[in-house]
């Protein structure tokens, strides 16, 4: 399969020096290693107005990020674009000026979503400059990034 006829792009999403707000970077950087052709890998520190550039094209796209909800740290979240709005107060600790949720639905209301959007939230607890990840967090990244090598070196 070539990038062409069936393209998958992979977006995590995250800054690296705020704590467990790297996590969709760190799920990014294991997928890079493994994933088979026709998947590309996007590491994206930007806001979230950039992203509808980043999936044009795309025919699959799977973005991944820190969320706060209130449930447990390191608790993931599926959410399927196409099913259900996204819920923005849960992005609302991104430290980007307009977070994921908000560029999605921004582009379902100027119908610019790609055929199909997943997004993984994994549940952060720190998001302060300088933090490390939580325990609890990396060890959701490991477990999503193995999940999603599998699924798709499975097709």
């Amino acid at each position: 399969m070539s990038e062409k006829q069936h393209p998958i792009r992979i977006i995590g999403v995250g800054h690296q020096f705020r704590g467990d707000d790297a996590v969709g970077l760190i799920v990014a950087q294991r997928l890079r290693a493994v994933c088979p052709p026709g998947v590309t890998i996007v590491e994206a520190q930007t806001d979230g107005a950039a992203l509808m550039e980043t999936w044009a094209e795309a025919d699959e796209v799977i973005i991944i990020d820190a969320v706060q909800s209130g449930a447990r740290p390191g608790t993931l979240h599926r959410f399927n674009a196409h099913q259900q709005p996204m819920p923005v107060h849960c992005f609302g600790c991104s430290t980007h000026g307009f977070n994921v949720a908000e560029a999605i639905e921004l582009a379902r209301t100027l119908d610019r979503l790609p055929p199909r959007l997943i997004v993984y939230g994994i549940e952060g607890a720190t998001f302060e400059i300088g933090q490390a990840v939580s325990p609890a967090v990396l060890a959701s990244a490991e477990e999503l990034a193995e999940r999603l090598a599998d699924e798709l070196i499975g097709r």
